[in-house]
């Protein structure tokens, strides 16, 4: 719901006749004067949901058996309702069908979009709730009829400011002149639920935003949602769906009722504007809680343009870096991220206006999406699969090598062309034929997530059509990954980097090198520059720091493995050249390096070119074939480990690490003298279970 969807420029006017500021009573003649006509929705639907105070007290909260028990004693509202919705949608299918007959669909679209949008106006705040939706789609509605849905967001008719100022004094009990010195005498913004008022509070002389909900708002969804939820029990014996719908039906419903309370919404706000107040350049308003009740809420006024409307695609990187951060940072995040939730102020920050409908992403689901994110990147479709599981998508009854088999068919294509051009919307769609075949669920929490990311992406690609919410947010997911106490995050991260006991640099590389994207520009995303003292210092910094540290031990791990492979190989390159240079030196048969020392070598070169900026991270020779044993096998295993010795980094590869040591942090600088000796007593240990080893064998 739109709270302040302000026209181009917004600004307090300074004619004292378009506001109301005497110190009597407002008379309701000079409110009513300033008052619209009546709403479509009371005029066509309002009749329906009259309640009395008890009965609408009674649906403080989302219940099923108690809207199904003040509907059962009224089934001639439930049969009228009922019948209006199916004589309205069926008349305007009926509209649609004789276009297509008399072949003039094409003449016609633009009427019937704009009939759509009327007939969800009278139909009331359910309908337009869901259009909401799926009116941020540009690449799912077709034009036409995005435009006549968008007007939902914040063109909606206003109700009576008369009524409207009448529940502001019976809510607060207090006359308006006492409360504000100056209120507009018309809504700034009307929405589906309520709509809001430019006032000065008389106290303090702020500039507010006042929220008043629209009459009767309550009861009309109740009476909607019990209708949706038993047409969606019907779907669901059907057997048509996998999903449960009317748990669907039902998280949405729970969500709704809370946005209707708004004494919720301004405790949202709060806890809001303290996780994600200080990110740079997102503006949370500040509520105030002694003005507020469920129908009435005061928030800060807040000055700008809608954020649809001045395409500023760094702002909608900023909401989808805020969106990524509320998701997997904190798991409290906006549910209901419609373009009129949001704007721009003049001085260049993104505000969020609406906090009524959040949801609440639980830290196991959290991780479970973050490792899907890593699975789906690295085509690991086996353990993509798992994830499925995890986040209550498949049942763990699915045969599993079939469901790998289809994501690899389903996911392979996406994410050849790489991270960064990959489409969340196209995912999802192409999810939808494998999801019926192996009886996918849709879990009541997963239909808000979706939408949520779903919905920032319409907005951003409506302002860039080449635009990617996932490929922007990866180098987020990856800092999150290599950096999460979370013990599931490292099991994950250990088993993607080691595959088969094999240590998989190339995933590493592809980590660190995305999760430094993240110091750059949100909008430019720029290849990184690995070959900069910036990068190396960003390496180096990151590495070694205590959010590093689980990065730090397998590095660690990894290099006193290639120092104790070096070691061999220099070994075994002296005790080559003497072999040929030394009369009656004799040969040596066999070489003292092993396959996995080899292994070792190629790591350890591929570390230090990693960390040193190096931009050729491919110097071996990746065609050359694993060799072992004895005999001629030992021989070649000898002088490719002869080789890969030669190629090793010199010195001065190594100059550009040193040359930034004096930059880096103290705490990375101490970390970075303490590297010497971990690397001894690991190197130790490798050498003692090596001795151990060949005295057993």
């Amino acid at each position: 719901m739109l709270l302040l969807s302000s026209p181009p420029v917004v600004s307090f006017p300074a004619n004292p006749t378009l506001f109301v500021s005497s110190p009597a009573r407002v008379s309701s003649a000079a409110v009513s004067a300033a008052s619209r006509d009546v709403d479509s929705f009371t005029d066509r639907s309002g009749y329906l949901f009259r309640l009395s105070a008890d009965e609408a007290d009674s649906l403080s909260e989302y219940s099923v058996p108690r809207i199904a028990r003040i509907y059962r004693k009224k089934p001639l509202f439930l049969l009228r309702r009922l019948f209006q919705t199916g004589f309205t949608f069926g008349s305007w299918f009926g509209m649609r069908l004789a276009d297509e007959v008399l072949e003039r669909s094409d003449q016609m679209f633009k009427v019937r979009a704009a009939q759509l949008r009327r007939i969800l106006v009278e139909l009331g705040p359910a309908y337009v709730k869901i259009a909401q939706a799926v009116s941020s789609r540009p690449d799912l509605i077709p034009p036409s009829y995005l435009d006549e849905l968008s007007l939902l967001q914040d063109q909606i008719t206003p109700f009576s400011t008369e009524v409207a100022f009448n529940m502001i004094e019976e809510e607060l009990g207090l006359p308006i002149y006492e409360l504000f010195s100056e209120i507009s005498p018309e809504p700034v913004a009307a929405a589906s639920l309520g709509q809001v008022y430019q006032a000065r509070l008389r106290r303090t002389g702020e500039v507010v935003a006042v929220k008043v909900q629209r009459p009767g708002v309550r009861a009309a969804i109740s009476l909607d949602i019990l209708i949706l939820r038993f047409l969606a029990g019907l779907i669901k014996k059907s057997g048509r769906f996998n999903s449960d719908l009317q748990a669907v039906v039902d998280e949405w419903a729970t969500s709704l009722f809370k946005e209707m309370d708004y004494m919720k919404e301004a405790q949202n706000g709060i806890k809001f504007r303290q996780l994600y107040g200080d990110i740079k350049d997102v503006l949370v308003p500040k509520m105030y809680t002694e003005y507020t009740t469920r129908r009435v809420l005061v928030m800060e006024w807040v000055e700008g343009q809608k954020l649809i409307e001045v395409k500023d695609l760094y702002l909608v990187e900023v909401g989808v870096y805020c969106s990524f951060n509320q998701l997997l940072e904190y798991g409290f995040y906006h549910a209901d991220p419609h373009p009129g939730n949001f704007l721009r102020t003049y001085d260049g920050q993104l505000a969020y206006l609406d906090f009524g409908m959040m949801g609440e992403f639980k830290p196991e689901l959290r991780d479970g999406f973050m490792e899907a994110c890593l699975h789906l990147v690295n085509r690991d479709f086996n353990a993509l699969a798992k994830d499925f599981v995890t986040l209550g998508l498949l049942p763990p009854t699915a045969e599993r090598a079939a469901v790998t088999k289809a994501l690899t068919d389903v996911f392979q294509a996406a994410v050849a062309s790489g991270v960064r051009n990959i489409s969340f919307s196209d995912l999802i769609g192409n999810l939808g034929k494998t999801m019926y075949r192996f009886k996918f669920r849709i879990p009541p929490y997963f239909s808000l997530v979706i939408r949520s990311l779903a919905v920032l992406e319409g907005i951003a690609i409506s302002i860039n059509p080449n635009y990617k919410v996932l490929g922007s947010t990866y180098p987020w997911i990856a800092r999150k990954i290599l950096t999460d106490s979370s013990p599931q995050l490292k099991s994950s991260l250990q088993n993607l980097l080691y595959e088969e006991g094999v240590f998989r640099i190339d995933r590493l590389e592809s980590l660190l090198t995305e999760s430094l994207r993240t110091e750059t520009s949100l909008v430019q995303n720029p290849v990184v520059d690995t070959g900069s003292r910036v990068v190396i210092k960003q390496m180096l910094t990151f590495t070694f720091t205590e959010k590093g540290s689980f990065v730090r031990e397998i590095l660690l791990q990894e290099l006193a493995k290639g120092i104790d492979a070096f070691g061999l190989a220099t070994l075994d390159s002296f005790t080559s050249v003497a072999s040929t240079s030394i009369p009656f030196a004799g040969s040596r048969s066999r070489t003292s390096l092993t396959e996995e020392d080899r292994i070792n070598l190629r790591t350890f070169y591929r570390l230090i070119s990693l960390f040193s900026g190096m931009q050729e991270t491919e110097r071996f020779s990746t065609e050359e074939k694993p060799v072992g044993g004895n005999g001629k096998g030992s021989e070649s295993l000898k002088e490719t480990a002869i080789v890969l010795y030669q190629q090793l980094p010199s010195a001065q590869d190594v100059l550009p690490i040193l040359s930034v040591l004096p930059e880096l942090p103290q705490e990375t600088q101490q970390r970075l003298m303490q590297l010497p000796g971990d690397l001894v007593g690991r190197l130790a240990s490798r050498a003692v279970a090596r001795t151990i080893r060949r005295i057993l064998l």
